[in-house]
């Protein structure tokens, strides 16, 4: 399926009705996975992880704890969009291969590297770049999902304390959001959006 970018931003709404006979495989998941994996981050650090849902048995588990959204069951799969509080430690498993290539210098990612110990020393900023940057690769997920033909739903509305109790999430990450994704079984109601004047600052 080959459709024009304007035209998946268009498209793409939020959907809460899914036809649950549209089952996706994890061939399927991958690759939106795999897309959602060019999505641009701090340092290239890549603060995210990923929790899929994909069996009737798992999304009956996530049911209670997302406030019993029936979109949870009824989707083909659902994604947990974790930020990683601790992507420091992808440093050197990021930046090796690009010394090795001889795209960096060594002298120039030890640099970089201690720019990235500094700032992870802070417990906010990590905080911080986990939610912004998990959510700059949450939003590739849901367009890559339009453009094969799905629809999505990110949903803020889980308990996160029992998400992590029941699914055994490591201190590392914190749960951002759940997606939703699947067949549409009607059409997503329509829905407005603000003006650029209201929402711009012009210098």
């Amino acid at each position: 399926m080959t459709k024009d970018f304007f035209e998946i931003v268009n498209e793409r709404a939020s959907v809460r009705h899914y036809d649950s006979s549209v089952k996706l495989s994890k061939e399927e998941v991958i690759e939106l996975l795999e897309s959602t994996g060019k999505s641009p981050s701090a340092w290239n650090l890549q603060h995210w992880n990923f929790m899929i849902f994909l069996s009737d048995e798992a999304k009956e588990r996530l049911l209670p704890i997302s406030y019993n959204q029936k979109q949870v069951v009824e989707a083909g799969a659902v994604i947990a969009v974790l930020g990683d509080l601790e992507a420091n430690k992808n440093t050197e498993i990021v930046y090796n291969p690009l010394v090795e290539a001889g795209y960096m210098t060594s002298e120039i990612k030890n640099i970089l590297a201690g720019q990235i110990e500094s700032a992870y020393q802070n417990a906010v900023y990590a905080r911080d770049a986990a939610f912004s940057n998990a959510s700059l690769a949450a939003m590739t997920l849901m367009l890559a999902a339009k453009a094969k033909g799905y629809d999505t739903c990110a949903m803020g509305g889980f308990n996160v304390q029992q998400f992590i109790e029941e699914f055994q999430v490591s201190d590392r990450y914190i749960p951002i959001m759940l997606i939703s994704v699947g067949k549409a079984l009607k059409p997503a109601h329509s829905s407005a959006r603000l003006p650029v004047e209201q929402l711009s600052t012009w210098l």
